[in-house]
């Protein structure tokens, strides 16, 4: 059995005001390539199709286009989850519609029954664990043990009655933060207290988990349990990374040989350092670049002047000229700082005291209950 694992794709994807639709295009065209040549049955997409809650017209378009090209076009099944970007209905539209052509979209983790597929030794059950918040997942389970993403992802997986003595194939497909994941600045957090990780012996009993949440690319406390990336690098973070998807191949007994095949796009996110006269003496390109400007004194018209050179500019930062204040946090990145932690500095700056626990506690709620409403408001 042959299946390709991709993630993140964020149809629809805003950097630094520039429309990605073209680039993600791109991306998707080498996709459809790679999946004509490699053979494979079954394509995992596990989670954050989209970038928000109610996507632009063009992303609709955009995945409209690559799944005619894919389910029709090359009769390969696909198995698309809902992440934490995404909205749950939406996503699940015409679910039970859309598998008798091979399509098998979950929405919520209300859908239990697995895709099934079929090879040469029998029958592949790919199982799907769409992103939910834990009050979501005690609401449809009715189980008050769920606390947390780790109690309410253990319910789920027991749900599905997979374990280690099983006699067929298994594969999960799950949108999760798995403890210990590296990070990048473009992924939204899973939660605001810090309770969004779960262990990666969740899994136990799958031959292969292919995850969704995490852009880079990482194995996850196993071999078998991965996530692919995003299929774009949506943060200069992550400008060091070549974005790849995985070809998983599975042998009779479930063991899984996994290839990474990388994804080259049109454009690159780079990062360039140097003096303002260094700089302008680079080549041209039309990448999406960050300029690290190191010179200490002001320089006029730096954005203008940049773009002679690098016309798909979209950002300037002048490390020499961070403030050099008396705050504790002040030369701190709020884009990696958590949502707790960018209130208990703002709290203590404005009373002079740490925040308690009480009033810690209260934010949390009322940030998690604005985080779950702006998902479905967003336009």
């Amino acid at each position: 059995m042959r299946f390709i694992h991709t993630a993140d794709w964020h149809l629809g994807r805003i950097l630094f005001g520039v429309h990605l639709t073209e680039d993600q295009a791109a991306v998707l065209d080498l996709l459809v390539d790679i999946l004509k040549d490699s053979g494979a049955q079954m394509l995992l997409v596990s989670g954050d199709v989209y970038d928000r809650a109610v996507p632009p017209p063009e992303a609709v378009r955009l995945l409209d286009d690559f799944l005619g090209r894919v389910v029709a076009g090359l009769n390969i099944k696909v198995l698309m989850i809902a992440g934490n970007h995404d909205s749950p209905d939406r996503v699940g539209f015409a679910s039970k519609i859309l598998e008798s052509r091979g399509l098998f979209m979950r929405g919520s983790v209300g859908n239990t029954s697995p895709a099934v597929l079929e090879d040469e030794h029998g029958p592949v059950d790919f199982f799907s664990i769409p992103y939910a918040e834990p009050p979501t997942v005690r609401d449809i389970m009715l189980d008050d043990s769920v606390k947390d993403h780790e109690t309410a992802m253990q319910v789920l997986v027991k749900r599905n009655g997979v374990s280690a003595t099983k006699n067929r194939r298994t594969v999960l497909s799950a949108h999760a933060f798995v403890a210990g994941g590296d990070e990048s600045e473009s992924e939204r957090p899973l939660s605001v207290g810090g309770s969004a990780a779960v262990p990666h012996g969740v899994f136990d009993g799958y031959d292969y988990v292919a995850l969704g949440h995490l852009h880079r690319p990482q194995t996850a406390g196993a071999d078998h349990i991965r996530y692919s990336g995003s299929l774009f690098p949506y943060s200069f973070s992550e400008a060091d990374q070549d974005k790849s998807v995985n070809l998983v191949e599975m042998d009779q007994n479930g063991l899984c040989r996994v290839t990474p095949v990388t994804l080259p796009g049109k454009r690159r996110l780079r990062i360039v350092r140097g003096l303002m006269d260094e700089v302008l003496c680079l080549p041209s390109s039309d990448d999406y670049i960050q300029v690290n400007l190191l010179d200490a004194n002001p320089v006029l018209d730096a954005l203008g002047r940049l773009r002679v050179v690098f016309p798909n500019l979209l950002h300037i930062e002048r490390p020499h000229l961070a403030w050099d204040g008396s705050r504790e946090n002040a030369r701190a990145d709020h884009r990696k700082t958590s949502h707790d932690d960018l209130f208990r500095s703002f709290y203590k700056d404005m009373t002079g005291d740490d925040i308690g626990p009480d009033m810690a506690g209260a934010y949390r709620k009322i940030t998690e209950r604005y985080l779950r409403e702006r998902r479905e408001a967003l336009p």
